[in-house]
C-alpha cells in the first residue's frame, strides 16, 4: 500500500535542483502537497504542469483549493493548453524519472492498481523533463488565485472535501 506515494515523497526529499511534474490529475493530499511547498521553500525548482481543462469539472475545482498553498512557497503550477493530456511523468534533477499510470490523487496513491516505473538513464530522463516542459503553458500567479470571487471559491474548498473520492 502507498508504495507510489512512497517512492514520490523520497523522490520529493532527495531532489536538489529541480521537479517536474506533469499530471492530468493532481489532488495529493496534505502529506505531498507539504514536502512539495517545503523543498520548494528550500530553493528546489518546482514546475506542475496541469491541464488548463480538465475532463471532470470536479478535479479542476478541487485543484483550484489545493494549489494556493504551492504558489505562495513558490512552486510554479502550469496550465497546458488543449487538447486534454493524459500524461504521468516526473523528473527529479534531470537524473532521476518516473513515468506510468498512477495519477496525484489519493485513489491512485492507496486505491487503484497502477504501475510506473523509474528510469534512471539521464538522455531519457532529460527527454522527458523537455516534454514537461513543452506543456507549460500558462503560468498560475497567486494574484489570479486570490482574485477568485467568494462564490467560486468556497466551491472550490467544498470541491476539495471530495478528494478522498475523486
Amino acid at each position: 500500500m502507498e508504495k507510489i506515494e512512497s517512492v514520490i515523497l523520497q523522490a520529493i526529499a532527495c531532489a536538489r535542483k529541480s521537479k517536474r511534474i506533469a499530471t492530468p490529475y493532481f489532488l495529493s493530499d496534505d502529506r505531498v502537497v507539504s514536502s512539495l511547498a517545503l523543498a520548494a521553500m528550500r530553493g528546489i525548482e518546482i514546475d506542475i504542469s496541469v491541464p488548463e481543462k480538465n475532463n471532470h469539472f470536479i478535479v479542476a475545482w478541487a485543484l483550484g483549493a489545493r494549489i494556493g498553498l504551492l504558489v505562495e512557497a513558490g512552486c510554479r503550477i502550469w496550465t497546458n493548453p488543449p487538447p486534454f493530456d493524459h500524461s504521468k511523468l516526473m523528473t527529479v534533477d534531470n537524473v532521476w524519472g518516473l513515468i506510468g499510470s498512477a495519477n496525484w490523487d489519493t485513489r491512485s496513491f492507496r486505491l487503484n492498481f497502477e504501475l510506473d516505473v523509474e528510469i534512471y538513464h539521464t538522455g531519457l530522463v532529460e527527454h522527458l523533463a523537455r516534454l514537461i516542459s513543452a506543456k507549460q503553458g500558462h503560468l498560475v500567479k497567486l494574484s489570479e488565485l486570490r482574485s477568485r470571487s467568494l462564490p467560486v471559491r468556497l466551491r472550490d474548498s467544498a470541491a476539495r472535501l471530495l478528494l478522498p473520492y475523486l
